[in-house]
């Protein structure tokens, strides 16, 4: 028995997100077109795969077993391609840097056009990413480094934490809260939160919502089922539930959504911002990326030192 790669990737994606309208717009396929395919993988195995239900979909005891096998098939077939497309860039000079909603960067935009002038023949391409799947090695896809909060530990993996930044609570204009000028874990742990999509790592999901203070989720979420931060910022911008981010993020968000206010959490761990990429990839270039954040790192280190002792 053989199946069309495309079925089997559709129908990993509905069995994570729970949804047929959350898939389609996850594959950037029309969702009629999606229908058909997993209908057509059903006929195809014999099998019932799915049922519904009012919320959406959930995998049936045979779909379950199925997405153990589909899944790794995707992954595998995805990884061989990825790697192949990362060495023709690495021939051309070329890395894929992906990043989440705020502007790419290791410091800030200004160390991200230094890159550029250090290294001119080396062309850097940014791909806007949705919030972390697992495993990551599957989230990362094609990209040949990443950079956001770290992400789930996968084996196939490495990461380097590059900077630690505070959490900041993104507030709409017309909650209690908003005209606050900075916040306390527990003066948030009973408010309600953006949902976030099944698809989502729950445990990445979690520290935006501040779950590893609280010991586990909030008791109050909305129905939003976001997977990148576009879909945070459109639930911010039509109720009262808040969210968690890092500081470089509440400074750019904060400022595309007018009215929203961004509130230092001042006792909430802070978010560790790392580069991430694909162990057996052999792009040479991403390593001088990584150099060059080291250089920022020390370079950054050595100022924060310096303000320090002329505090004290």
């Amino acid at each position: 028995m053989t199946f069309r790669r495309g079925h089997l990737e559709y129908f990993v994606a509905v069995a994570e997100e729970g949804q047929i309208t959350s898939a389609a717009r996850r594959l950037g396929v029309a969702q009629p077109a999606l229908s058909q395919a997993i209908a057509q993988l059903e006929s195809e195995t014999g099998l019932t795969l799915l049922e519904r239900h009012a919320r959406g979909v959930r995998m049936t005891p045979a779909g379950e077993s199925f997405y153990a096998k589909a899944r790794l098939a995707v992954a595998a077939t995805g990884e061989a391609l990825s790697t192949a497309r990362s060495l023709a860039r690495a021939q051309q000079g070329v890395v894929e840097f992906g990043f989440l909603g705020a502007p790419p960067s290791i410091e800030g935009r200004i160390e991200m056009e230094g890159f550029a002038m250090a290294y001119p023949d080396i062309e850097i391409r940014y791909r806007d990413m949705g919030f972390p799947t697992s495993p990551t090695s599957s989230w990362l896809g094609d990209v040949d480094v990443a950079v956001c909060h770290l992400p789930p530990v996968d084996e196939a993996v490495w990461s380097k934490v590059v900077r630690r930044e505070p959490r900041v609570a993104l507030v709409p204009a017309g909650h209690p809260l908003a005209g606050r000028e900075q916040l306390h874990v527990a003066e948030l742990l009973g408010e309600r939160y953006i949902g976030m999509s099944p698809s989502v790592d729950p445990e990445w999901a979690g520290f935006w919502s501040l779950d590893d203070h609280r010991g586990g989720p909030p008791e109050h979420l909305t129905d939003d089922r976001a997977s990148n931060p576009q879909e945070v910022l459109a639930a911010l911008g039509a109720g009262e539930a808040i969210t968690i981010v890092p500081l470089a993020a509440a400074n750019v968000l904060s400022n595309v959504l007018a009215g929203t206010a961004a509130i230092p959490v001042r006792d909430a761990a802070p978010s560790r911002i790392a580069l991430v990429g694909h162990r057996d990839r052999r792009n040479p270039l991403v390593a001088t990326l990584v150099s060059y954040a080291d250089m920022l790192w020390a370079s950054g280190q050595a100022e924060r030192d310096e303000g320090a002792a002329a505090g004290k």
